[in-house]
């Protein structure tokens, strides 16, 4: 038995405790964070497991988020017996570590590897702000991050036989993650772009399995969109037009580019011009590789994820309109993103003959240990808030400990049955006291805003401490209705109105 093989990644091993570990001491005080879209997949996985149905928590079809995360969620609840919420934390460790480990054993296989700069990138991967973000709440980035990975491990077993067999494995990974994000289709677009810059397979080949894999990676995608539509008559639910234009969307996806390189704000001006490099510079570096035929390593399915997501990202926000861009939407690509930038580093000092090699290594390494204590820095504050409010979202103290919400739970029945009830946070009254209530129309959407004032009678559960400036406000509403209030506390209320 060949004992080195098994021991050579046995750091990436002890990396992913320390992330396993790091999970845990992020939700410890108040479990793992719940957003709106969380409560949406928990409810969901619910649903599945007891019904086996598709059905989100106010009893309609799930058409926003694609299927896998809640069937992934629900096959642990319907294996555990605990709910997502409940698990949600031990859920979103164990998948770090996955990541990490995973991570590690990419790394080991570069071409030229790199024990020490295996290491940094693992410390990196640890401590990145973005990644301990996503990983200690229940979205589904958690698992699309680690498909994406297992998408490089088995793409580069297809560069090394380009059999059938293998491409099947490729394809079967990428089918999946479209169903668990539908950013899916860039692992699609990288996965095409790749098999587009193999001068290995001949031409009649190249076509043949470029068609199968397309094919085959949408294939499930598809379904789910024809189920969506089947459903409810839209595939991806309700999606408004991009109200940024491209050049802002390049400037707020460098802006987080500057903040997870621990830069000051002082860069932001620049932000637009280093969206322009990140993406480009690398996807002339893999063209360049291509021409000369050097592209079948992993380093090169890196570089072409990071650079098909982040055009995705930028592209299809100045198309359609979602939140802005942020760490949370980039998280996918930041360990491709990492490796893009510093992958090179290792092969270029190995080739150095003359001595001044050490002093260039030294300084590699202070800068990369000087960027990851910068990123300690911003996880050692975090961690110091939230240990002592919780995650922020409807798992921390703001909402736990709300008076609002107390009186809500204790209050239940001054609902009358068969009166509609609607809300500004939909999510939070069914996580905290189970009751199903419509969200207040976007003020996109002309018809749905007249169709609720339309209602001859409704509750109005309005909690003050949200903005959503995209829904219908209490001021809109009492310009056009005359509200009753008939509970709550402070300036969060209760209300009621009936046509006379």
């Amino acid at each position: 038995m060949n004992v080195n093989r098994y021991l050579k990644n046995i750091d990436s091993l002890l990396a992913a405790f320390i992330g396993f570990y790091a999970i845990h001491l992020y939700t410890k005080y108040s479990g793992v964070g719940l957003s709106p879209d969380s409560i949406m997949y928990a409810s969901t996985a619910t649903n599945i497991q007891a019904h086996g149905s598709l059905m989100t928590f106010n009893k309609t079809p799930l058409v926003f988020f694609p299927v896998f995360y809640p069937f992934f969620l629900g096959i642990i609840q319907f294996l555990s017996g605990a709910g997502p919420i409940k698990a949600g934390a031990m859920i979103n460790a164990f998948l770090f570590a996955s990541v990490i480990f995973t991570s590690g054993w990419i790394v080991s296989k570069f071409l030229t590897p790199s024990r020490i700069y295996k290491w940094i990138i693992l410390i990196a991967i640890i401590f990145s702000p973005g990644l301990l973000e996503v990983y200690t709440y229940l979205w589904s980035e958690t698992l699309f991050i680690l498909e994406i990975l297992i998408f490089i491990i088995v793409y580069r077993q297809y560069m090394l036989t380009h059999t059938i067999k293998a491409l099947l494995f490729v394809a079967i990974v990428a089918a999946i993650s479209c169903i668990t994000r539908y950013a899916g289709v860039t692992i699609i677009g990288a996965g095409g772009l790749m098999l587009l810059l193999d001068k290995e397979l001949p031409i009649k080949k190249k076509i043949g399995h470029i068609m199968l894999f397309g094919a085959l990676s949408l294939s499930l995608l598809i379904g789910n969109l024809i189920l969506n539509a089947h459903s409810t008559g839209l595939s991806t639910g309700t999606r408004e037009p991009s109200i940024t234009p491209l050049i802002k969307n390049m400037y707020y996806f460098g802006t987080v580019i500057c903040d997870w390189g621990s830069l000051s704000k002082d860069t932001y001006p620049f932000a637009a011009l280093i969206t322009f490099i990140i993406l480009l510079l690398p996807l002339a570096v893999l063209l360049w590789k291509a021409w000369h035929g050097r592209i079948n390593n992993y380093e090169n399915i890196v570089i072409a994820f990071a650079v098909v997501y982040g055009l995705f990202i930028v592209i299809s926000a100045s198309i359609s309109r979602y939140e802005r861009i942020n760490s949370r939407l980039l998280a996918p690509m930041f360990i491709p993103l990492l490796i893009t930038c510093t992958y090179w580093a290792p092969d270029f000092l190995a080739r150095m003959k003359s001595k001044s090699k050490y002093a260039l290594t030294g300084v590699a390494v202070l800068l990369m240990l000087a960027f990851e204590y910068a990123s300690y820095q911003t996880d050692w504050q975090r961690y110091d808030d939230e240990n002592d409010y919780g995650v922020p979202g409807y798992s921390d103290d703001d909402w736990n400990k709300s008076e609002f919400v107390v009186y809500l739970k204790q209050h239940k029945n001054i609902f009358k049955p068969g009166i509609p009830i609607y809300t500004d946070a939909n999510e939070a009254v069914y996580l905290f006291t189970g009751m199903s209530s419509e969200l207040l129309p976007h003020r996109f959407f002309k018809a749905d805003v007249q169709k609720f004032y339309a209602k001859k009678s409704f509750y109005l559960i309005w909690f003050d401490n949200l903005y959503n400036t995209e829904l219908i406000g209490l001021q809109d509403i009492e310009k056009n209705k005359k509200l009753m209030k008939i509970g709550g506390v402070k300036e969060s209320n209760v209300y009621y109105y009936e046509s006379k």
